[in-house]
């Protein structure tokens, strides 16, 4: 990213993290002094990154957000792909290329697998970035749990692969992440633990499914148990969205990562979805 860019990004991260922890709605005022801004400047420049105003946006990380979600943008999966609610038609969603390695490597826990790690900022907090050389097959978020814990439950997935930090290596797949251009995911798990993860691919971004419904798309209606378990050890947070699955209630259900993160992501692209 470019200087002005790259200062503007991080800055509208500080912002989301002080709109999160706050315990109530924050003022336009108030968020631009937390950001040693003008009001005016604040609100242009949060609304370029997010696409709706500091106001709108809390309004969307209201509790009561999911059950809006879920009434009126619940996806089919089934016909996802025919109503064109995926693919090409998503809004504002990444252009992701992906692809699945043999049972035989996940069951192998990893041996023989050299898999490279960085830390890079995210929209929503810190991330935890890692990738064979294939693509990212690992994205985990820090804010709530912070890095040792992210750490040692990323490797713990492949206990015996090489791990090396090179953040470099990992560069391009993360611009394309970030800038919503073209990146390339690796899929490492069981065989039931990929079609979960293929079909959270097919859940448009700004809108929903809930777990019963993934569990019928992957052909396993009898198993929501263990459907919910692969959604919840999907490695590549967010880009494989499973902030999307929620339940039948309308409740957030759970997150991996804390449920602030998984908060902050659902209403980031309600309000994208909505400005398109």
């Amino acid at each position: 990213m470019q200087t002005e860019d790259s200062y503007h990004f991080n800055l509208i991260r500080r912002a989301l993290d002080e709109i999160d922890s706050a315990d109530q709605p924050l003022s336009l005022d108030d968020l631009a002094k937390r950001m040693n801004m003008s009001p005016a400047h604040f609100q242009r420049v949060f609304s370029r990154w997010v696409g709706v105003s500091p106001k709108r946006y809390q309004q969307y990380l209201a509790l009561g957000h999911a059950k809006t979600l879920l009434r009126d943008r619940f996806t089919v999966l089934d016909t996802a792909h025919a109503t064109g609610l995926s693919g090409g038609g998503r809004l504002h969603d990444l252009f992701i290329k992906w692809e699945a390695m043999s049972p035989g490597t996940y069951a192998a826990r990893g041996k023989g697998l050299t898999i490279y790690w960085g830390w890079f900022d995210g929209p929503f907090g810190e991330m935890l970035a890692m990738g064979t050389d294939k693509g990212l097959c690992g994205l985990a978020f820090t804010s709530e749990c912070g890095r040792e814990h992210a750490m040692e439950d990323m490797t713990s997935r492949w206990p015996k692969a090489t791990f090396i930090e090179a953040p470099q290596y990992l560069q391009p797949w993360i611009d394309g992440a970030l800038g919503g251009t073209e990146t390339r995911l690796v899929l490492i798990g069981a065989p039931l633990q990929i079609k979960v993860w293929e079909a959270l691919l097919s859940i448009p971004s700004g809108h929903v499914s809930t777990y019963s419904e993934i569990a019928q798309a992957v052909g396993a209606p009898r198993a929501a148990r263990a459907v919910g378990t692969a959604v919840g050890r999907n490695p590549v947070s967010w880009l494989i969205p499973c902030h999307r699955a929620l339940r039948k209630s309308g409740g957030l259900g759970g997150y991996h990562w804390g449920l602030p993160v998984k908060r902050a992501m659902l209403a980031w692209e309600s309000a994208r979805s909505e400005s398109a």
